[in-house]
This record gives structure tokens, C-alpha cells and sequence, in this order.
């Protein structure tokens, strides 16, 4: 297979629009990048505690606290 072909099957290509690199700098480019996309892809993680929950969308959030020095009779 050849390079292009290569490029092609992964979906990933870089262009180098200035200065002729060689393959080593291209390699440390291409682990700098990879690293930081994983970097990335950890931290945007989504929180799973900002979902809210079934009783949170119920009415009964809009009615007041109990009274618990009135006791249960009166």
C-alpha cells in the first residue's frame, strides 16, 4: 500500500503547508497531536451528577418543607 493510500484508509492526513519536514519531526507532530486529542477526549467527559432526576422535575419541589415541630396530628 502506498502512502497516500494509507492516508486515505485511516481518514487522517496532514498537510504541510511550510518547510520541508522530515519523517521524525513529522512523527513527534503526529504523537503530540495524538497525545493532546486524548487529553481532550478524557476531560470532556460529560458529569453524570448534572442530570436531573425524575423527583427534581415533579411538582412537589414547589410545595413547602414540613413543619417537624408541628408533629404528625396536627
Amino acid at each position: 500500500m502506498s502512502p497516500e493510500e494509507d492516508a486515505v484508509t485511516d481518514g487522517i492526513t496532514v498537510d504541510v503547508l511550510r518547510g520541508l519536514p522530515n519523517e521524525v519531526e513529522l512523527a513527534a507532530l503526529v504523537a503530540v497531536v495524538s497525545e493532546a486529542y486524548v487529553e481532550e477526549a478524557a476531560g470532556a467527559v460529560a458529569d453524570e451528577s448534572s442530570a436531573r432526576s425524575a423527583w427534581s422535575f415533579s411538582q412537589r419541589t414547589f410545595r413547602e418543607p414540613l413543619r417537624r415541630e408541628a408533629g404528625w396530628g396536627h
